[in-house]
């Protein structure tokens, strides 16, 4: 396929380029600045852009058959919560302005549910995480009322960060929208596998206008 990562860069879109060429796609990588990719790949096109510039944004992915949006605002920024949700809005409408019908949101774990309450909106949800986490979660709210693309989701285990070394098992388990949990009570993955359960779903649809999670 051809795929488009946008935020191939950060934490999440760089393991998601790696396992996409790894398959044998063909990718186009796009950040503010790739610079910080060095793989030489004939697979591999890198493409410096601002998510807010629409038309730019259209035109280079045009043609793609689906777009993993990665994008990140930047958990320093202090503006994330708005600078997420317009970025995220306006990938949405380059996605459909390119008539490319499907589209992947990388999303925080914030959202999901326990005993009917969101992760985000517990009384031990990091405070650090909470502007983008809350970011997340209200874009999923706007994502749910496009009957148009065929978009899909993905909330990541609440233990899906660098200090994960499980590494690449190619094995995880699905949820919907409540964390699923392993014997120990943990919701863990590695990023690796995040980007396993990632590509399965490009290659292999099954969240059509929802959303889903993974863990071990």
């Amino acid at each position: 396929m051809k795929i488009a990562i946008i935020g191939a860069t950060g934490f999440v879109g760089s393991a998601i380029l790696k396992e996409a060429l790894q398959r044998g796609h063909e990718v186009l990588a796009l950040a503010r600045s790739t610079s910080s990719i060095t793989e030489k790949n004939p697979l591999l096109a890198l493409l410096n852009i601002d998510v807010a510039n629409t038309d730019e944004l259209t035109a280079a992915i045009k043609g793609s058959d689906v777009v993993i949006s990665a994008f990140n605002a930047g958990w320093t920024n202090p503006n994330l919560y708005n600078d997420f949700l317009s970025g995220s809005k306006e990938i949405e409408k380059a996605v459909a302005a390119a008539r490319i019908k499907r589209l992947i949101v990388m999303g925080g774990a914030g959202s999901l549910y326990i005993d009917g309450i969101q992760l985000v909106d517990g009384p031990d949800f990091p405070e650090a995480y909470k502007q983008g986490a809350a970011a997340a979660r209200d874009y999923l709210n706007l994502l749910n009322e496009n009957k148009q693309l065929d978009w899909a989701f993905f909330s990541p285990a609440i233990e899906m960060n660098p200090g994960v070394t499980t590494g690449r098992t190619g094995k995880y388990r699905t949820g919907t929208d409540a964390p699923v949990f392993n014997a120990e009570g943990r919701s863990i993955l590695s990023v690796e596998d995040l980007a396993v359960a990632v590509m399965d779903e490009a290659e292999e649809p099954r969240h059509i206008r929802r959303r889903f999670t993974a863990a071990y």
